[in-house]
């Protein structure tokens, strides 16, 4: 192994390693900094790829490790604070499932649907230029912005009261819904759209332009409460383009 491909499985190495103590976090009921840890295991998991690209230091080692790293990070971790979550409202419910805690385990879909798409990503080879179900980093984020949103009451930095959002994932059957939802898209055929630019100009880049310029406009009208708009955006508009998308191979 090369010194280039060491900086890149470093970096994975980085990312798995926030993503364990993201696991004690959780453990110790810290959602709030669990949920951070994501978004630097997220940061790690962006600069590994980047660097493995720019240096040509990619190789299958580091192929598998950064699979084993996202599964602890982007699977395991929001499973358990989604676990958390769901584990708290059902405290005191007349609701079946939630009386007997069985919705909580409706979070194991999130670490074993993000194991199928990892392993899926690492054999089809139609995914280099977009990608085919819903990616795991962006399934945890979204699931990371809920503690974040839920812990976050004053909303100080937006400038459209977002009582909303707090009520409406402070819903434990909306909670277990999301956790459904999002687990089938990870493994879904949908196409969606990677953010690699090949060049800067507007042509052929149409969807990833308007995506950052709405995530912009998310950010600066709703604070942390953009995350889980930013990524159904990503979404929706996928969804949009998902012939052009389809054909980009």
């Amino acid at each position: 192994m090369t010194w280039k491909q060491n900086i890149p499985n470093a970096l994975t190495a980085f990312n798995l390693v926030a993503g364990l103590i993201a696991i004690t976090f959780v453990l110790d009921g810290n959602l709030v900094i669990a949920s951070l840890f994501i978004f630097l295991s997220a940061l790690f998991d962006y600069l590994d790829g980047t660097a493995a690209r720019l240096l040509d230091a990619r190789s299958e080692l580091g192929k598998q490790l950064d699979s084993l790293a996202d599964l602890v990070s982007f699977g395991i971790v929001p499973g358990l604070i989604m676990f958390k979550l769901l584990s708290a409202g059902c405290d005191g419910s007349c609701n079946l499932l939630e009386r007997y805690h069985i919705t909580p385990y409706f979070a194991l879909l999130i670490p074993v649907c993000s194991a199928f798409r990892l392993a899926k990503f690492n054999i089809d080879f139609r995914q280099e230029e977009h990608f085919i179900g819903l990616p795991v980093p962006a399934n945890a984020i979204f699931f990371a912005s809920i503690p974040l949103i839920l812990y976050n009451q004053s909303n100080q930095f937006t400038f459209i009261p977002l009582d909303f959002f707090s009520s409406f994932f402070s819903n434990t059957r909306v909670l277990a819904i999301l956790t459904v939802l999002f687990s089938y898209l990870l493994v879904s055929d949908f196409h969606l759209f990677s953010m690699k630019f090949k060049k800067m100009r507007w042509e052929g880049n149409e969807v990833r332009y308007t995506f950052l310029a709405l995530a912009v406009i998310y950010l600066v009208l709703f604070s942390l409460c953009a995350i889980p708009l930013i990524i159904l955006t990503y979404f929706v508009l996928s969804l949009f383009f998902q012939k052009r998308i389809a054909n980009s191979d």
